[in-house]
């Protein structure tokens, strides 16, 4: 498990704002701090709350929402669901699940992140 850190634009329907964000190939799921969503999109309350589980045995954080935000990695706009998580150390983290619905790939070597921009590409009908 490795990670890299990089601050890229998120928008949402109030706004735009730079986060330094986490790309952890061991965490599931894509998170973002309570404290990045103001003037980005309103929360949505999550049908039932989730309990996320931390480093320490048997300590877990309880999810009660989520936000749907556009980013961009290298200008490519992905777009995807972010669990909000009550004191969250980063900023904003892109997990595992982010990672391969987009097939970003991260290259540890130059601490760099690359997606195809075919991959995002949409087809309007």
């Amino acid at each position: 498990m490795s990670v890299i850190k990089l601050p890229l634009l998120f928008a949402g329907s109030k706004g735009e704002r730079n986060l330094y964000t986490l790309f952890d190939s061991g965490a599931n799921l894509s998170c973002i701090n309570p404290e990045c969503i103001d003037g980005l999109e309103t929360p949505v309350k999550l049908g039932r709350t989730r309990l996320i589980s931390t480093a320490s045995e048997g300590h877990f954080i309880e999810v009660k929402e989520a936000v749907r935000l556009d980013f961009y990695v290298n200008e490519v706009l992905l777009s995807d669901e972010f669990l909000i998580v009550p004191g969250l150390s980063e900023e904003a983290i892109i997990g595992a699940a982010t990672l391969q619905k987009w097939r970003i790939k991260l290259n540890f070597e130059h601490d760099t992140v690359e997606v195809d921009p075919k991959v995002a590409k949409m087809q309007l009908i």
